[in-house]
């Protein structure tokens, strides 16, 4: 009878305990209603028989969706969405209360209208371009209208991948591939500009220097010349023969015998 019954104060020791983990949130529920005190981490004791522990997680969780999101021209884009998003540990008895443990539901329906109303305003090219930035973040304060009051904190709206209709996806492609012809040979073009500027200011360089060369040989700075030349042609010790008139010298050298 004694072991009975420690066996059953056992029994009764284990299923009235709850082990909450990091990143989790235990809360107890007891005859239906939600209590305000909420455990993060430990051990929880409760009476079986009226009460339980409901637990939900607080960390960072990655909602994936495939969809079809409508463009402003009406066209139908497939996308792969990831939403990040986290239970605000202080609501979340509130959320358990007012929305139950399927709350991921309640994130994906927000999604889908704040998506269609925000993607509506943008061209199915945006999606694939810059602009899909712009378009995460509109979607993101769309929902965090909804949702955050709720105690459901959106982190993130991540458009992972976009598949435009095969006409449009060609039609941009086509339209990148010109523009990139087009700055390819506005490149040349411009080397082509740059290498004749530069020819024209190098035969102009030139030009100038001959001009100031000739205008700085006067017959005067050329007799000093000649007779400098005189001068070191004296100096050396091979025999010349010189032709002058007095003015330019003309050196012969004869040939060795």
């Amino acid at each position: 009878m004694r072991s009975t019954l420690g066996i059953l104060g056992c029994t009764l020791l284990f299923t009235s305990c709850a082990v909450i983990r990091p990143g989790e949130a235990g809360v107890k529920q007891r005859l239906g209603e939600f209590d305000n005190e909420i455990t993060t981490q430990g051990t929880i004791t409760f009476n079986p028989f009226t009460t339980r522990v409901v637990k939900a997680s607080i960390q960072t969780n990655n909602l994936e969706l495939f969809l079809r999101l409508p463009s402003k021209e009406g066209l139908s884009v497939d996308s792969e969405i990831s939403i990040l998003y986290r239970l605000e540990t202080a609501k979340v008895a509130e959320i358990l209360q007012n929305i139950g443990p399927n709350y991921p539901e309640i994130v994906t329906s927000v999604f889908r209208s704040a998506s269609a109303d925000v993607c509506s305003q943008f061209f199915a090219k945006d999606m694939h371009s810059g602009k899909r930035a712009e378009i995460e973040q509109a979607i993101m304060e769309k929902m965090d209208e909804t949702l955050k009051i709720q105690g459901i904190i959106i982190e993130a709206v991540l458009m992972k991948s976009i598949q435009l209709p095969r006409g449009l996806s060609t039609s941009i492609e086509q339209k990148l591939q010109a523009e990139q012809d087009a700055m390819r040979m506005e490149f040349i073009l411009q080397q082509a500009r740059l290498e004749a500027d530069r020819k024209i200011i190098e035969a102009e360089g030139e030009r100038d220097a001959q001009k100031i060369l000739s205008e700085g040989l006067t017959k005067e700075i050329i007799q000093i010349r000649s007779i400098e030349a005189f001068r070191e042609l004296s100096k050396s010790p091979n025999s010349k023969i010189i032709v002058t008139d007095g003015k330019t010298p003309m050196l012969i050298t004869p040939d060795p015998k």
